[in-house]
């Protein structure tokens, strides 16, 4: 039996994995968790997971009454509580937190050489070289969670060469929309995405396509490809999750229904199907599959992502920083939605890269300079 540690329990991938975990309680087993400020969430999982012995939450003085209560549990907060999740007593950690937070809580999994289920993609694209090169030196695995990464990763074959990978998009509520089109769509119309139930901040990255430009950068450094080996099709039906293309000419494809414990349950087994995961895929009720070019022109986050893995350095850090505070000040009502990468791209241009080996301190600091300079324009 696998003891599970999540990072960020509340959200839609730590609330996906909880269902995986309780579907197959013979398979895996809760030790420990983060929730950040969803505090209400705590005691129903103690109550139901007995092995938990490690919660991390924002601040201890709003669970003090919790505190008493679970004598045998240990409550740690803020930053402290995530790395305490992080390297608790488990054998898979699932990075499922949103945003830069997640980074630091997995450089200290990857030091406890925890095996990593990543879906904090934020991870990657700041600090790609950084993780790989951590990774191998303390011999751990990181397995992909997002679904498109996890379609890539069933699909590869040991002794096959890769020509390309294909990512699919669904191209969110706007791909059908011009540049001009844009200009005035709301926050709720951003918001509702047509084929997935997200977070607000990765619903915002689908309606702009950075979600899908981070993805590339995920993809370039999961499976050791070229920038140009790695292409973006829009796939509105959201069946094809992605695909590789072999030197052969031949395309594997991962279908399946739009439900995250698909991956999530792959990733925990590592490579191991489960029962009882998801509905199954009905390809004659779905009828057709629609595939279209992804215009780097019209979806400008896309080319960002390329030039990000030309640049390499702390080029890709700033292109996910300002992004995170662009998609801050569109959803507090501060910028309009296609605002959002003109922040992103006045952000970078003002950047001065800083090259050579990647260390967390070069990170740090370039975020927090993006964050600082991202708020000041507008």
């Amino acid at each position: 039996m696998k003891k599970i540690a999540i990072l960020g329990a509340s959200g839609s991938i730590g609330q996906n994995t909880i269902e995986v975990i309780r579907r197959h309680p013979n398979e895996f087993v809760l030790v420990s968790f983060s929730v950040y400020k969803q505090i209400e969430l705590i005691e129903p999982l103690l109550n139901e997971f007995k092995n938990v012995n490690v919660v991390g939450v924002k601040s201890l003085e709003e669970i003090k009454d919790l505190i008493n209560k679970y004598p045998n549990v240990s409550f740690y907060e803020k930053d402290l509580g995530l790395n305490k999740v992080a390297t608790s007593s488990c054998d898979i950690l699932v990075n499922a937190l949103v945003g830069f937070v997640g980074l630091k809580p997995t450089l200290d999994a990857i030091d406890a050489k925890k095996t990593i289920a990543l879906a904090n993609k934020e991870t990657l694209v700041v600090a790609g070289e950084l993780i790989k090169r951590k990774a191998i030196e303390n011999n751990v695995d990181i397995i992909p969670i997002d679904s498109e990464h996890s379609a890539i990763y069933q699909c590869l074959e040991k002794n096959s060469k890769v020509n390309k990978i294909i990512l699919t998009a669904s191209g969110g509520p706007f791909f059908k929309k011009s540049l001009d089109e844009i200009k005035n769509v709301s926050k709720e119309e951003a918001l509702n995405h047509p084929t997935w139930k997200m977070g607000r901040k990765i619903s915002i990255d689908s309606a702009t396509m950075f979600n899908k430009a981070f993805e590339i950068i995920e993809a370039y450094h999961l499976f050791n490809v070229a920038e140009n080996q790695i292409q973006v099709l829009i796939h509105p039906q959201s069946i094809v999750h992605s695909m590789v293309e072999f030197v052969d000419g031949s395309i594997k494809a991962q279908l399946a229904v739009s439900d995250m414990k698909i991956p999530i349950s792959y990733a925990l087994t590592n490579g191991r199907r489960l029962e009882n995961t998801s509905d199954f895929l009905s390809l004659s009720s779905v009828g057709k599959l629609e595939f279209y070019e992804a215009d780097l022109n019209r979806f400008v986050p896309l080319k960002l992502a390329y030039q990000a893995l030309i640049n390499k350095g702390t080029y890709p850090c700033v292109l996910n920083a300002a992004n995170e505070v662009a998609v801050e000040l569109f959803l507090n009502d501060k910028i309009k939605f296609y605002q959002i990468v003109d922040v992103v791209i006045k952000t970078l241009s003002a950047h001065e890269n800083e090259k050579g080996v990647l260390t967390y301190e070069k990170i740090v600091k370039a975020d927090a300079w993006a964050r600082n300079f991202a708020r000041r324009i507008y």
